[in-house]
């Protein structure tokens, strides 16, 4: 096994050539028809029974090579890159050199290295001090939104309806005359002026009456997701079936006893009050790290490599997919939702990524020129609240080194953030 490491005309970029035995590569081609012999029919043999020389005679000579290299390639890449200690930022870009059985497998991979940073002050910067107050006014906003949750909805019969009422409408779209897909349903309720349907449609049904039917006109948003209907005019037939109005409770003692586990409305104010400065006191740690590592990064000069963005904002699709999935949405729905394509998406994710990759290198180096090392405790603390959480043994998380050194750098990372806010100049 042998690597050969070259510049490219691009700077912080590398060429590496790798060489693996062939004996290394057949191997994986055997591992790869254990693996998937199951599935193979050839004439004269039970199915998965046929040995390997007849599956390579009927299927031909390379059925397993694509699959073998994919099986190879990453553990050869991984193990070779941390023997030549290369510190790459990116994914590496493959082409096969040669890939043949019973012959050397030969394939150059180009990746992005750690460029360097030439770190500028990071100590005696100059911060503005972050502070939140909590106000009467906050504490009465907290209050009226804890009543609209436990409003109760009253039946209305006595009156046209109006804004911030909940009716129940049946439905039907066209255009031109003509329905069109999803424009129609019956029993949908709607809170007028919740702007949940295309502008125009909710003003429209204030002063109708129960039973009333009405044609309303409207005009699709030019951006709007579906590019049939995008700009253009069409009508829905409406009919109203109820109307509904929420009717709130009333602030006092009773009210505290409902919602919490207060006796007085008192209690519940200081209770809210207490919760908020709680909150603002988070927030304003959060913003005072950001705006400390923003100051230092805007004193250090590096040349991101194009490849560490690419992956960090494929890191950052790849977040959004998942809490896509979870709430059971696909990835293209959401684009075709949105009327945007993946290159559009990271085109906007590009500055933040941009942005996340320096403060990231920043951070790195000033971890390396401080000698800072992870927190022991930080680490074990952690390692016993994700257990208590997933319900697992702390042992097994241990034996986790991926997550332990996610971990370790965390608390890095927190400690040179604290050494910069410590050492900074705080102004009013």
């Amino acid at each position: 096994m042998s690597v050969k490491q070259e510049k490219t005309e691009n700077k912080n970029e590398v060429k590496l050539t790798f060489t693996v035995e062939a004996e290394k590569f057949d191997e994986s081609i055997m591992e790869v028809f254990k693996q998937s012999a199951k599935y193979f029919n050839i004439p004269g043999f039970r199915k998965g029974k046929a040995p390997f020389k007849m599956v390579e005679r009927y299927y031909g000579a390379n059925i397993f090579y694509e699959d073998a290299f994919n099986n190879l390639v990453p553990t050869v890449f991984d193990e070779e890159v941390k023997k030549i200690k290369l510190d790459v930022v990116s994914k590496p870009k493959i082409d096969i050199v040669q890939m043949e059985k019973g012959k050397e497998l030969i394939f150059t991979a180009i990746v992005s290295t750690r460029p360097e940073v030439k770190l500028g002050k990071y100590k005696g910067i100059e911060l503005k001090k972050i502070e939140y107050k909590v106000t009467d006014k906050d504490i009465e906003h907290e209050l009226n939104h804890m009543a609209e949750h436990n409003a109760r909805m009253v039946s209305v019969d006595n009156r046209p309806a109006k804004n911030e009422d909940i009716v129940t409408i049946d439905f039907e779209g066209s255009v031109d005359g003509v329905p069109f897909e999803g424009g129609k349903a019956e029993g949908q309720q709607l809170t007028i002026g919740s702007n949940t349907f295309i502008p125009g449609f909710e003003e429209q049904l204030v002063g109708m009456k129960i039973d009333e039917e009405k044609d309303i006109n409207v005009t699709f948003p030019k951006d709007y997701y579906s590019k049939d209907l995008a700009g253009k005019d069409a009508v829905f037939h409406i009919k109203l079936h109820e109307i509904k109005q929420k009717e709130l409770p009333k602030l006092d003692d009773e009210f505290a006893k409902d919602v919490s586990e207060y006796d007085t409305l008192e209690e519940l104010k200081k209770s809210i009050k207490e919760k908020m400065e709680h909150e603002n006191e988070h927030k304003a740690k959060h913003e005072l790290e950001d705006n400390a590592v923003e100051a230092v990064c805007k004193n250090t000069k590096i040349d991101i490599p194009e490849g560490m963005v690419e992956l960090e904002i494929d890191n950052m699709i790849d977040n959004i997919s998942q809490r896509l999935e979870y709430q059971g949405m696909k990835m293209e729905q959401y684009l075709k939702m949105l009327g945007k394509t993946e290159t559009d998406i990271r085109k906007e994710f590009k500055p933040d990524a941009e942005k996340n990759v320096k403060s990231s290198l920043v951070i790195r180096q000033i971890v390396e020129d401080e000698k800072i090392k992870a927190d022991e405790k930080y680490v074990k603390e952690r390692l016993e609240e994700m257990a208590k959480q997933y319900n697992k043994k702390v042992e097994e998380l241990e034996k986790n080194e991926q997550l332990k050194t996610y971990l370790e750098e965390t608390s890095q990372t927190e400690q040179a953030v604290k050494l910069i806010i410590d050492n900074a100049k705080m102004t009013k």
